[in-house]
């Protein structure tokens, strides 16, 4: 039940996301520090779990008209809807207190206007407006943006180029979810763009369109220092290849063309930021010159102080 209320399998992405902004965030001549990368996870958890519950009960109806969310504790009626609120609460602030008293002001209010943002303008519009899920979008963006400040106590560029290459990925990704449960989203009441585009054409072309954006978006990682020349290979071949997937459903809308863009999706984001991470840091004109990349780490020379790189 906890799983189920919380939403865990979902906001691990949440985590890695915001563990993959602080990795590439930290590097060197900055040291690593585990503890403050364990809090910063810590505090992120707990508000994702808070906007999972704090959801949770303001579509409690609407959760319990459709097939895929009618068994969720709240709208089964197995947890109660004030508890619920209660403990959501609970957690939004647990997790701005860590993360704003161990970490830093800028993850923490980042982490709360998460929360705010999910539940109170991105839940709200689900019914209203397909513009609902930019919004949603938002929030998928937040997580390494917070990694990022509480590795370096700012948003430098790094942390606006995690951000940007998810908000974007998050599109043709959720798009393709939407179009399979495109029936179940019409009995919840849910304004998703699949479901008032019943031919598809209007949803693949924004999905083709959105995972074309990822390319450029993607290289902007090596032109702002965050990573190198591997990583600006891997986002042009693997966002070309999600492209054409995308494609693949424009042209013949289908649930399993669907099905196969969503797994593309789920393909996509952690070898790109799997890449991003082994690949981190700035190219150098030295390292063109060597056919190489800059050392992660400065040089220590042993009985002297370090040395500059």
């Amino acid at each position: 039940m906890i799983m189920d209320v919380t939403k865990m399998r979902l906001n691990a992405m949440v985590v890695l996301t915001t563990a993959v902004g602080y990795v590439l965030g930290r590097t060197p001549p900055l040291e690593f520090d585990w503890s403050r990368l364990v809090l910063t996870l810590i505090g992120t958890g707990f508000a994702a779990a808070s906007a999972a519950m704090l959801n949770q009960v303001i579509e409690q109806r609407r959760d319990a008209k459709m097939h895929r969310t009618r068994e969720r504790p709240v709208a089964s009626g197995r947890l109660s809807a004030t508890l619920t609120l209660l403990v959501g609460i609970a957690l939004a602030y647990g997790g701005f207190a860590i993360l704003s008293g161990w970490v830093g002001l800028i993850p923490g209010v980042l982490a709360i206007s998460n929360v705010v943002i999910y539940v109170a303008i991105y839940t709200p519009l689900k019914p209203i407006t397909t513009t609902n899920t930019l919004f949603g979008a938002i929030c998928g963006a937040i997580p390494p943006m917070i990694g990022w400040s509480a590795a370096t106590g700012g948003l430098e560029a790094g942390a606006w180029v995690l951000g940007g290459l998810l908000f974007v990925w998050q599109l043709p990704h959720f798009f393709a979810l939407a179009w399979m449960y495109r029936e179940d989203y019409r009995r919840g009441g849910h304004a998703m763009l699949p479901v008032l585009d019943p031919s598809g054409r209007i949803t693949g072309q924004v999905m083709t369109s959105t995972a074309a954006l990822l390319v450029p978006v993607g290289l902007t990682a090596t032109l702002f220092g965050v990573a190198g020349w591997v990583s600006a290979a891997a986002c042009i071949i693997f966002g070309i290849w999600f492209t054409l997937r995308c494609a693949r459903f424009w042209r013949a809308p289908s649930d399993a063309a669907a099905r196969s863009t969503f797994f593309a999706s789920l393909a996509y984001l952690p070898i790109v930021l799997g890449i991003m991470v082994l690949d981190r840091g700035p190219v150098t004109p030295e390292s063109w010159l060597r056919g190489g990349r800059a050392p992660l780490f400065t040089e220590v020379e042993i009985g002297t102080e370090v040395s500059k790189p």
